[in-house]
């Protein structure tokens, strides 16, 4: 399987109170599909996923000064791991 489906996790305040209801945020690949975000999970994080939902972010456009810019969007998922398993994703 292919390891650059899930890029990282999304560290947030939000995202970090989710953790005890065992959803977890990650920025994945703009291709990933729900059923490969579950297998990439299990070889990486050796957890299992019950559920896999999926943001697509949009891009917005950044002005500075004259300058006009676009930030990029991606897509995160909101993946759901079975009860009684744990995920540690916040930096140390």
């Amino acid at each position: 399987m292919k390891s650059f489906i899930i890029l990282h996790p999304l560290i947030s305040e939000k995202a970090t109170n989710m953790s005890s209801l065992r959803k977890y945020l990650f920025k994945v690949a703009m291709n990933a599909t729900k059923p490969e975000i579950k297998k990439a999970l299990k070889e990486k994080y050796n957890v299992e996923a019950t559920d896999v939902n999926i943001i697509n972010v949009k891009s917005k456009t950044r002005r500075l000064g004259q300058t006009i810019g676009k930030k990029s969007g991606y897509k995160k998922a909101l993946i759901t791991i079975k009860e009684g398993q744990t995920l540690d994703v916040l930096p140390h």
